[in-house]
């Protein structure tokens, strides 16, 4: 901790940087860096020039020091310093991807603190009942900071009808020529008086009650376009009829694209797909189903070919689509893919489990923490004639009916003919996945700390306004390369240093450095004035 001492001399005033350290012993120490001393005349500080320049770096703007004569450290106290980089580059990227304009369309008199409120989300993760504390120290403009009680009043005035109309709004600004990429994911929730809070399958492991929440995001723009809140009780394949119908208006003729991966699979799901001429789309089967083994059988002998070769990334695999009979109904393009890495991969983590089995088997028998397992891999018998009291058999038609499928996709869909295509589109549905995490953890919504239904879904909507701008900025970040040199907190850090101090009413913006010269530059949005 650094603090400024003065020190008589001579009948001079001496001012001194004093720096609080230990030393390799661990023992306290100061260090006094002389910085200036104080004017007989005036009584005022007169600061060395390598001084000025340090505090300048450091977040004192040089004007103030080198011209304002009126200069002091009292002068300083007096003044407002706020957070401008940050305030500034998301209000930049809101307006360049239409956010600002749909915000203010559907929500003419709460736009800007539903605004703060996602931004607030985004740089801090913090619950937002800390928002006030946040936007007091940036750089909002004439936004008063909304205190806790005028949060919940906010969130409770966002309606359902104003939900779907963004929502309807927003999907206008996406291209129309993108791939959806569609996913469900839950959310613990501790709260007992949310309708939908109910026990399911929870993706996190948590022994909390959940919501589900259903999202889709354009697989090219990389932005979300939808979300829905789900029963946390209702399963992954049971939403799509409901996300279709909110998706595609009624009497639209305007094309909707979405890839899903097997939670969504289901006849019923794929006979409603086909029989809905807007959609075009491309789900993964599970392996369980009886019409994939049969894919799978039909191709077993003839897909290790080069000319069936697929490199995509760091993957090679091969693939071959054919136009088959979807269970006796409408004709698909059905795509099989088999990675050779990946079914070896899998065969060495099978046998070493198994021979780990084996090996704890002959020691304990009895284990019973492993005894389903034992039932399925291992034959275990006793034996009056083997000196351990036992005898182990490996079930080797258990582990070819596992290794059976191995390695194994198969891809249904309509439009696409061609595997190498079908599989780049697929492969690009980790956009909506990478979405979710940044939702859940990075914007603090992991866990839902609200008490009714209406407020929860108010927040999850205000989470995803956030999402939207996290996911322009991961956007921009992997396009120029950023993240070489940075991450996103540390670009978020970097953005807060640029600040504006305030001291009677005039407004002094810091010089940006390099850094955040750079990050303006690739984001498109000139610097602030």
């Amino acid at each position: 901790m650094a603090s400024i001492v003065r020190q008589n001399v001579g009948g001079n005033t001496y001012l001194y940087e004093s720096v609080s350290y230990r030393n390799e012993e661990g023992k306290p120490r100061n260090r006094r860096i002389p910085i200036g001393k104080i004017d007989k005349k005036s009584g005022r500080p007169i600061y060395k020039p390598e001084y000025i320049r340090r505090m300048a770096e450091a977040g004192t703007p040089v004007e103030s020091v080198e011209s304002t004569p009126e200069f002091s450290v009292e002068y300083l106290r007096r003044s407002t310093m706020l957070n401008t980089g940050l305030v500034h580059l998301l209000g930049g990227i809101a307006d360049q991807i239409g956010l600002s304009a749909v915000l203010r369309q559907v929500f003419p008199h709460d736009h800007e603190q539903i605004f703060a409120l996602a931004t607030f989300l985004f740089a801090s993760g913090d619950p937002v009942s800390y928002c006030a504390e946040w936007m007091e120290r940036s750089d909002v403009g004439e936004l008063t900071p909304i205190a806790s009680q005028r949060i919940s009043e906010i969130l409770m005035r966002i309606t359902d009808r104003e939900r779907q109309l963004f929502f309807a709004e927003w999907n206008t600004w996406r291209s129309d020529q993108e791939y959806l990429a569609l996913d469900i994911t839950s959310v613990s929730s501790w709260s007992q008086l949310i309708d939908d809070v109910e026990w399911g399958y929870n993706r996190d492991g948590d022994s909390l009650a959940q919501i589900n929440l259903c999202m889709l995001m354009g697989e090219q723009s990389r932005l979300p376009v939808r979300m829905t809140v789900y029963n946390g009780s209702i399963r992954d394949v049971s939403t799509l009829r409901t996300t279709i119908d909110q998706t595609v208006p009624k009497g639209s003729d305007q094309p909707v694209m979405i890839v899903m991966d097997k939670g969504f699979a289901s006849k019923k799901n794929v006979d409603m797909l086909l029989a809905t001429p807007q959609v075009r789309f491309l789900v993964a089967l599970p392996l369980t189903m009886s019409f994939t083994k049969r894919q799978i059988d039909a191709e077993r002998k003839d897909i290790d070919r080069f000319a069936t070769t697929i490199v995509t990334g760091s993957e090679t695999l091969h693939g071959i689509t054919k136009e088959r009979s979807w269970m006796g109904g409408r004709r698909v393009s059905v795509h099989v893919y088999y990675n050779e890495v990946k079914a070896t991969a899998t065969r060495n983590r099978l046998y070493g489990r198994v021979q780990q089995l084996v090996e704890a088997a002959e020691n304990d028998p009895e284990d019973g923490k492993l005894q389903d397992q034992f039932k399925r891999y291992l034959i275990i018998r006793k034996s009056s004639n083997d000196p351990r009291g036992h005898t182990i058999t490996v079930r080797e038609d258990v582990i070819a009916d596992e290794l059976a499928y191995a390695g194994w996709l198969v891809l249904v869909g309509n439009q696409i003919e061609n595997a190498a295509e079908a599989i780049r589109i697929y492969r690009d549905k980790d956009v909506v996945e990478k979405g979710f995490l940044r939702l859940k953890h990075s914007l603090g919504l992991d866990r839902l700390r609200v008490h009714s239904q209406e407020a929860m879904e108010s927040k999850v909507f205000v989470g995803f306004l956030a999402l939207i701008l996290s996911a322009h900025v991961h956007r921009i970040m992997s396009d120029h390369n950023l993240y070489r040199s940075m991450t996103i907190k540390d670009l978020i850090r970097t953005m807060e240093k640029l600040r504006t101090q305030i001291v009677d009413g005039r407004r002094i913006l810091f010089p940006l450095t390099k850094r955040q010269k750079q990050i303006c530059a690739a984001f498109g949005i000139s610097p602030p004035a």
